[in-house]
């Protein structure tokens, strides 16, 4: 009797092994964007434009292997060698059109042969991990760093406009204006790091014909993360059974503060990592302290308090397990794509011997095997795009409004990527002096106070920084009880 297998991108995967579901995939139309700068020494548009403006230095970044192609009406091709795309440019006969991913567009019509490319997702809370493959190579892989600050500004704009709004005299009540919320409606901060996913996708749609994409998607239980040997009726009643809130936590910690002791004293609800840092309101989180306690910690975790024995009794936040259980299968069902689970790219990871990273997963997801592997990857991480409050919200002495921050100088926006002593770095603090501070993708630090006259500017931020690395993964001799015996 033949086996019965399933395919799944340029892979065969036994079902008996590791079972999978897919469906269809459905092709989507983005409309193209641009970057550029004014008033700001550039580079040339031309084929030096995918090098380092200081060439001959050892401490250059690493270029990507492959120049991304476009036809005449902006439609994307197979990539091409760095070769010929600088012999395109010399001859006149294309144009670069982006510099990360370096991409250029022809100005002739060419024939457009095309082969099958799979895109393999590697969703996540924290970073995206992607990879394109084919039958033969891996075509471009790299990891995405999503932003981690949302729900923080969100709930800053939220003082603003408290305190702005109780300084109105005549002002009707608006208790219950909370508007319509749509079926599958997303808080703000998933809300942006799915729409981040979308736009990445998008985005590699755009320089690349993929035919298909795999999303790989997991399931999480928080009842079993948090303890794994609960089970039955506990299992179903859960932690808060028979309590409320106040009563579970005074019966918890013996109806005394929980750093310094105190009994027979007002007890306020503290959490153990605070909001501000990360911190929920889950019941894990929460301990009992003095007001003078309380006031003391402040925005500090326990441990950087001096109670570290206080801080292991709150548990790992769910944020990330609860962003899986939710956005993944919405990716899914938006691009209405093939997906893997979390135990079969493990599986195959395993066996192929590869290293554990986003990257290399988002490369099994595709289905890469024994591809030849891209000799680079592209680092990116998301960065906010600009400050749009005009002034800070604390009144200054005298009862002046202090400028929030410095929008742009010498022609340079905050994130720029800039060359610095034959360094590409980035611009993570801007002053109005014309002098500022420069920092790698890392944040190691480069220079705290550079002229802007010895920059030279290379690429506008767009809400994005991203740099090239050398990255070929070893292949290690499969472990476990996958391992060769």
């Amino acid at each position: 009797m033949q086996k019965e297998t399933q395919q799944l991108g340029s892979s065969i995967i036994p079902l008996s092994a590791v079972p999978a579901q897919s469906s269809m995939v459905a092709g989507l139309k983005a409309t193209r964007g641009s970057s550029g700068a004014r008033g700001v020494k550039t580079l040339p548009n031309g084929p030096e434009e995918q090098h380092s403006p200081h060439r001959g230095s050892s401490d250059l970044r690493v270029q990507n292997d492959r120049v991304y192609v476009l036809n005449i009406r902006g439609e994307p091709l197979m990539p091409t060698t760095q070769q010929k795309a600088n012999k395109l440019l010399k001859q006149d006969k294309a144009k670069v059109v982006r510099r990360e991913p370096f991409t250029i567009q022809l100005k002739y019509a060419t024939g457009e042969n095309k082969q099958d490319i799979v895109l393999g997702v590697d969703a996540g809370y924290l970073h995206i991990g992607y990879s394109a493959i084919t039958t033969t190579a891996e075509l471009i892989a790299g990891e995405l760093e999503l932003r981690s600050d949302i729900k923080r500004l969100l709930e800053k704009r939220r003082n603003y406009r408290r305190t702005r709004r109780s300084r109105l005299w005549h002002r009707e009540a608006r208790f219950d204006n909370r508007g319509g919320r749509e079926k599958g409606w997303l808080t703000p901060s998933i809300e942006h790091k799915f729409q981040s996913h979308i736009k990445l996708i998008e985005q590699l749609k755009r320089i690349l014909p993929i035919t298909e994409i795999v999303v790989e998607v997991a399931t999480f239980d928080p009842q079993k993360m948090q303890n794994p040997e609960i089970s039955g009726v506990e299992y179903q009643q859960g932690t808060l059974q028979g309590y409320n809130a106040r009563n579970y936590l005074l019966e918890k910690w013996r109806r005394k503060c929980a750093y310094c002791g105190k009994k027979d004293v007002p007890l306020e609800v503290e959490h153990i990592v605070p909001k501000s840092r990360g911190g929920s309101n889950r019941i894990d989180n929460l301990c009992l302290s003095c007001h003078e306690c309380n006031e003391t910690k402040g925005s500090k975790t326990a441990a950087e308090f001096g109670y570290p024995k206080i801080q292991k009794q709150a548990k790992e936040s769910l944020k990330a397990a609860t962003f899986m259980n939710v956005v993944r299968w919405k990716l899914v069902d938006h691009f209405r794509c093939l997906w893997a689970y979390g135990y079969v790219t493990k599986y195959w990871r395993i066996k192929e011997g590869l290293e554990k990273s986003h990257v290399n997963d988002a490369f099994v997801i595709a289905g890469g095997k024994q591809q030849n592997r891209a000799e680079s990857n592209t680092i990116g991480k998301q960065v906010r795009r600009q400050n749009r409050s005009l002034y800070k919200a604390n009144i200054q002495k005298g009862v002046k409004l202090k400028r929030n921050t410095v929008k742009e100088v010498k022609g340079f926006w905050r994130w720029d990527k800039v060359g610095y002593k034959k360094k590409e770095c980035f611009i993570f603090g801007l002053r109005s002096s014309g002098y500022f501070n420069l920092k790698t993708i890392d944040g190691n630090k480069v220079s705290d106070s550079v002229n802007s006259k010895k920059l030279t500017f290379i690429e506008r931020a767009r809400g994005r920084i991203e740099e090239v690395r050398r990255a070929i993964p070893p292949r290690a001799e499969a472990r476990s009880l996958l391992a060769h015996n």
